[in-house]
């Protein structure tokens, strides 16, 4: 029977159809060669180890065939002869790419591939068919096909395709995690590579740090105040490292509630928990190849921490529902404003896991540690929002830059920000806010200031409960004023049992 197949200058031509065991023969001939040139290989070059593949056609050389092309360039390779065979597989692992074939006993590929496409499967798939014509390829794509192969092929068409549905699906990812950065108003600006502001000495040993640790493959803990710039250090681990080119995915582990943090984390499967009404992918399939920086981690719930620590040791993730591995190339970068060592001993963080995250450890220092950088941070911000609002920048007298360096900043860098915001709109840098406040002139008496016998904790109730006050009890802008999160206020008014 002869074969519909695209010809020179676009025209549709008839071939005839060779029997596919001569072709299958001829594609292991092939295959021999392949195999014998990747042998000399070493295991580690393999093109895609972290993707896995599942054919379903009824005819066992086509299958033997496909699945020794690929199995020595992905990951794992998982084969069935029909739908029927392949559903429970599909229920149970999530494939990169499914190489489907029309014509299959039962159900067609094109209307198992519709019914995929309406749960939510979201995997590259190659159809493949030995009868074709121009109707069937337009029912194809429009099924969600995203490439077709016409029997007889050969291995370097197959390979091809394979190559282009990766390539498509790392694009497809790749524009997922810049749409969340959008969308959660991630802000960018023009500083060098590592993203540090400042000479200080602090600041100096800390970018050494960051030139030994970020190409290393191993876990990083960042340990620090709020508001310390935490994620702007975790970017610039990523940024100097040899995964700069793929993603970096960023999560507030306090953000997201304890029912949904394992399915954010790893994936669910349709119907693995009530609402789950798709099957979706979890943010470390997401940072495939990149790296995943796990924010304020001392709020996971402790099971989830066991999941993790699985996790980093066995490099793979079972998505809710699933009973399959799914293996993942992630460097984990982990952060804590709290002390993990005090989260051990108080039973509330898992010694194992806080080992495991402890490989490299960075401290940041806050910024009342780090004071001499502060005309640098005041310059940086100034040049990073006048544009965005829309305003000229605010000129800082050096009277107020020393009033600022004797401050204390409890909300560090965030805290700065928040106050260079300020000013902008206002158009002068008001002098009547603790970071501000001039010292009084000779023999003027002093206002405001706490007692000598005071200490620090004491003067930040007291501050907290001023800004409070000011703000008729509203905690979200008292927060957005002290440059601190929500929860670390609430924290903080529990704690004194308000």
């Amino acid at each position: 029977m002869p074969v519909i197949r695209p010809g020179l200058n676009g025209q549709i031509v008839a071939t005839p159809l060779r029997g596919l065991g001569q072709f299958v023969h001829e594609g292991n001939k092939l295959l021999q060669q392949d195999e014998t040139l990747a042998a000399s290989k070493n295991a580690a070059a393999r093109q895609w180890d972290s993707y896995s593949v599942l054919v379903v056609d009824d005819e066992p050389g086509m299958v033997n065939f496909i699945k020794r092309a690929l199995e020595s360039r992905c990951g794992s390779v998982h084969t069935a002869g029909s739908v029927e065979a392949a559903e429970p597989l599909v229920a149970q692992q999530r494939f990169d790419l499914i190489v489907l074939d029309i014509s299959l006993p039962g159900m067609s590929g094109v209307n198992w591939l519709k019914q995929l496409r309406e749960r939510g499967v979201n995997s590259e798939v190659i159809l493949m068919t030995a009868f074709a014509d121009v109707e069937t390829a337009i029912d194809a794509l429009r099924a969600g096909a995203s490439d077709f192969l016409l029997k007889p092929f050969s291995l370097a068409q197959l390979i091809n395709a394979a190559r282009r549905a990766f390539e498509r699906a790392r694009l497809e990812a790749e524009n997922w995690v810049l749409r969340r950065e959008v969308a959660s108003h991630a802000s960018r600006s023009k500083v060098s590579r590592d993203g540090l502001i400042g000479h200080s000495a602090a600041i100096a040993g800390l970018r050494g740090l960051l030139q030994r640790f970020a190409p290393m493959p191993s876990t990083v803990l960042i340990q620090g105040e709020s508001g310390t710039g935490k994620e702007v250090v975790a970017r610039a681990l990523h940024q100097l490292s040899p995964r700069a080119d793929a993603s970096f995915v960023p999560v507030n582990c306090a953000a997201i509630t304890q029912e949904l943090i394992e399915s954010e984390l790893f994936g669910h499967l349709k119907g693995a928990y009530t609402g789950a009404a798709a099957s979706r992918d979890g943010l470390f399939y997401y940072a495939r190849g990149g790296t995943l920086f796990l924010d304020e981690v001392a709020e996971l719930p402790l099971a989830i921490q066991a999941k993790l620590l699985r996790v980093l040791e066995e490099r793979s993730i079972r998505p809710v529902g699933s009973e399959q591995e799914i293996k993942v190339d992630v460097r984990v970068i982990a952060a804590s404003n709290k002390p993990l060592a005090d989260e051990v001993a108080a039973g509330r963080f898992r010694a194992d896991l806080y080992y495991r995250l402890q490989v490299l450890e960075l401290a940041l220092p806050p910024l009342r540690e780090r004071t001499e950088d502060l005309p640098e941070l005041v310059a940086h911000f100034m040049d990073l929002l006048s544009p965005a609002l829309g305003v000229a920048p605010v000129e800082v007298e050096p009277a107020l830059l020393a009033a600022m360096a004797a401050y204390d900043w409890p909300g560090n860098i965030r805290e700065l920000k928040n106050l260079i915001e300020r000013s902008l709109i206002l158009g002068y840098l008001p002098q009547d806010l603790p970071a501000t406040r001039l010292p009084p002139a000779a023999g003027e008496p002093l206002v405001g200031v706490a007692p000598a016998e005071e200490s620090l904790s004491q003067v930040e109730t007291r501050h907290i409960r001023a800004v409070l006050a000011a703000c008729a009890g509203n905690k979200s802008e008292a927060a957005r004023r002290l440059g601190i999160s929500r929860k670390t206020l609430e924290r903080k008014c529990l704690s004194w049992g308000e």
